[in-house]
């Protein structure tokens, strides 16, 4: 129904900056809900930034003022711009949607920050 593909993931010194991207099959007007989630070995997964159709964003309180998602609506894409990165932030990251009551997730990517 949805297909999600990340990219943009890769290894970066501490403070350094990157910038994921999220292209979804289908327009993003189509889908209640984009996210980005993120998942350490032995960690739950938890949710790093969301935004709806109508552009209204969260973020959690660990990257508030570090990160920020945004779209391209002509071109499908969501984003997570991620500056001042840390070691902590180290995880693959999962694009998430919401459309129709249905979750759907991309196959994540890894980043990985060193100190």
């Amino acid at each position: 129904q949805v297909q999600l593909v990340e990219s943009g993931g890769g290894l970066v010194q501490a403070g350094g900056s990157l910038r994921l991207s999220c292209i979804a099959s289908v327009s993003i007007f189509s889908i209640n809900t984009v996210a980005w989630y993120r998942q350490a070995p032995g960690k739950q997964r938890d949710m790093v930034a969301g935004i709806t159709t109508g552009g209204s964003t969260n973020y959690a309180d660990s990257v508030k003022g570090r990160f920020t998602i945004f779209r391209n609506n002509a071109k499908s894409t969501v984003y997570l711009q991620m500056n001042s990165l840390k070691p902590e932030d180290t995880a693959v990251y999962y694009c998430y949607a919401l459309s129709r009551g249905t979750s759907y997730w991309g196959q994540g990517t890894q980043v990985t920050v060193s100190a």
